[in-house]
């Protein structure tokens, strides 16, 4: 096997469009995936592409660069719209898996308990895909099909997860056996839009680890909207039969019910926790 470092996009998808190549970005999911046995497909490793590391505001919107670690997003001083995506960058792995993780990474595993995928649902993520054809943007929620499934085609490489700006709080919560270094149970991300009139003007929610591929619970977002911007209020709202689009799995370390009843009470937690974020950005 042969082992690239390209230095720009133009020259990592040059390469890829020469062959059959695994792309590597901080390897905390390619290296314990291959277990005891040694690579033998080319790599290409993006980690020295600069512009692919960078988080910077770009026209209406931001634009946070494929291999910036969980560490650049936890660290980085960014508004309430991102206080979601920032806990969830605290919460993947331990500190030295965010330091090396990536954010596109996190989405290419497409594993139905990423982390950094439920918060990037509720910010109306888009995933910019480059190939030497041209670049091209797929919502997230449509480029994850399925376990480790994405639309990514041969010859295509992640380069930006593009955000579009808005005044808004955000909150992301999971749970697991322990703190560090689990797979979730469930997790929850949500995001809250205020009116003029202090009522919700859009709510997103989004749940992960409970279905093969994480999901917006539209239904509650729309019992949501026009309600008085109160924690206890929105919390009250939310109910199982909300989440009736989940599919969750009976496994080691939880039933489906037990799934079901943990999201429905994130989520009145993430709400009362998005509040309190835009409570404090406010006074």
């Amino acid at each position: 096997m042969r082992y690239y470092t390209p230095r720009s996009c133009e020259e990592a998808v040059a390469i890829l469009a020469s062959g059959p190549h695994d792309v590597l970005a901080g390897g905390t999911d390619y290296y314990p995936a291959l277990r005891d046995r040694p690579a033998t497909r080319d790599l290409i490793d993006i980690s020295r592409i600069d512009e692919l590391r960078t988080i910077r505001r770009q026209g209406d919107g931001w634009r946070l660069g494929a291999a910036t670690t969980w560490s650049d997003v936890a660290r980085t001083n960014l508004p309430p719209l991102f206080h979601g995506l920032q806990a969830a960058a605290r919460e993947v792995g331990a500190l030295q898996v965010q330091n090396a993780g990536t954010i596109a990474g996190n989405i290419c595993n497409a594993s139905p308990a990423a982390d950094g995928v439920p918060p990037l649902l509720t910010l109306d993520a888009e995933v910019e895909i480059a190939s030497c054809e041209g670049r091209r943007t797929v919502p997230l929620s449509a480029f994850i099909t399925g376990v480790r499934r994405t639309v990514l085609r041969p010859g295509e490489l992640v380069t930006a997860i593009l955000v579009p700006h808005r005044d808004a709080a955000s909150a992301f919560l999971k749970l697991g056996a322990r703190r560090y270094l689990v797979i979730s149970i469930a997790m929850v991300a949500v995001l809250l839009e205020a009116d003029g009139s202090g009522r919700v003007a859009q709510a997103r929610i989004a749940v992960g680890a409970c279905s093969a591929v994480a999901r917006r619970i539209e239904a509650l977002e729309s019992e949501l909207a026009g309600q008085p911007m109160n924690g206890e209020i929105l919390a009250s709202v939310v109910e199982l039969r909300h989440l009736c689009l989940l599919s969750p799995i009976d496994d080691v370390r939880a039933d489906r019910a037990y799934r079901l009843e943990a999201a429905a009470e994130l989520i009145r937690r993430a709400l009362r926790a998005a509040l309190a974020t835009a409570g404090e950005r406010a006074a």
